[in-house]
């Protein structure tokens, strides 16, 4: 039996009437495969779409890492462009699109790989698609050269610290004092364990290396660059994935917000947006994680030619910031996670603060807080999708919005 494929779904797979799921298939392909439950597998491409290209990466098949390389890249940024405008149009929405930002090829800097024991050794990579296999990637196009060096570290780690049936994550970030390392799943920590872990972070030549959060070794400062300052963040602290696309959000985030001379940014992390904008701008940073204001506000106290720039550790979820604390403010920055942020937004409304900067890794729930801010008051002035994930499903986007 052959299918036509109708259209992408939101994870990158192929969807045909039914609905039927065809992971690596493309509108307008017809095409064949093994039907259990509602997914294809064993997919034979009948008729090729006029977008399908070869894909780069020879890991591209097995390998769950990336989803869209068997269509070329303008098809690519049409179809993550199209998934937001669809979810503004849910909400009865539009906006101007600026040109999307692409990452290129082999420029993440971070990423978490899984490494397990195996029994001549071990093996690292990502998982295949839907499953807990894992793929060696020796020729990832997707990771950073400097990134790839994480490989064989993350095997050495899981050959002499993973326990026997569980696989490690092995979260590593590129930091300008080299691979920040931090990993979560092994074995209980002990001094026979630290040991170990102290002479593979000697071995493998790392900044720093964390067990559960815990820092075992630090050799040299995993140091980030955020506009003037140096930022130590804690182990596994969020980074935007490539360097190109926190350039790309941080100037639609200043152009969004130009002239305010106070900002509250809001999810701010170790300081992505607040370090960078304190050198125009008062800041004050309000981030869940105390351990991340903390780092931010290190790195502020040995810059110079900042403004003052204070922070705030708490759950914007649970408290979020009220008018009476926003009044002062004639800017917004806010940076959710993918639930987004609908209490916030309310109290952003209530204290009608002039421009506002949103940030989103989902459009589904930037919609509902776009169509609320519309709603109160606010013109949606344009957006940029954001393309750091180069080949994935995953979209992000920066929106400007101004009280009218």
């Amino acid at each position: 039996m052959s299918y036509r494929i109708e259209r992408l779904g939101h994870h990158g797979d192929g969807i045909a009437e039914g609905p039927v799921f065809a992971p690596m298939t493309l509108p307008g392909e017809v095409v064949s495969g093994t039907l259990t439950g509602q997914r294809l597998s064993d997919i034979r491409i009948l008729e090729p779409s006029d977008r399908r290209v070869s894909p780069p990466c020879r890991h591209f098949k097995t390998c769950g890492g990336c989803q869209l390389q068997h269509a070329d890249d303008d098809f690519v940024a049409a179809w993550k462009e199209d998934v937001v405008r669809t979810a503004l149009a849910a909400h009865g929405l539009d906006a101007p699109f600026r040109p999307m930002a692409i990452s290129s090829p082999s420029a993440r800097r971070r990423a978490t790989l899984s490494a397990r024991r195996t029994k001549k050794g071990a093996m690292a990579g990502f998982h295949s698609r839907a499953s807990d296999v894992i793929v060696e990637i020796p020729d990832c196009r997707l990771l950073h050269p400097d990134l790839m060096r994480a490989i064989p570290m993350a095997e050495a780690l899981a050959q002499h610290a993973a326990s026997r049936k569980g696989a490690l994550d092995v979260a590593v970030c590129l930091s300008r004092g080299g691979l920040d390392v931090n990993v979560a799943g092994g074995r209980n920590l002990d001094g026979p364990l630290r040991i170990v872990l102290a002479q593979l972070a000697e071995a493998h030549d790392l900044a720093r290396l964390a067990w559960q959060g815990e820092v075992i070794a630090t050799r040299r400062q995993p140091v980030q660059r955020f506009g003037n300052a140096d930022v130590v963040p804690p182990p596994g602290a969020f980074l935007q994935a490539t360097a190109e696309g926190e350039a790309a959000l941080l100037a639609d985030v200043a152009e969004a917000i130009a002239g305010a001379s106070r900002i509250v940014d809001l999810f701010a992390g170790c300081g992505t947006f607040a370090l960078p904008l304190s050198a125009n701008a008062q800041v004050h940073a309000v981030e869940g994680d105390a351990a991340m204001i903390a780092a931010l506000e290190a790195a502020w106290r040995k810059a110079d030619g900042l403004k003052q720039l204070t922070g705030e550790a708490r759950d914007l979820f649970r408290r979020p910031m009220l008018p009476e604390e926003l009044k002062r403010c004639d800017g917004a920055v806010i940076d959710p996670p993918r639930a987004g942020a609908e209490a916030q937004v309310a109290q952003l409304i209530a204290a009608a603060i002039p421009r506002v900067a949103y940030v989103s890794c989902n459009p589904v729930t930037f919609a509902r807080d776009a169509a609320a801010l519309v709603q109160g008051g606010y013109a949606l002035r344009g957006l940029r999708v954001i393309d750091q994930f180069r080949w994935s499903s995953h979209v992000e986007l920066c929106a400007d919005f101004a009280l009218i």
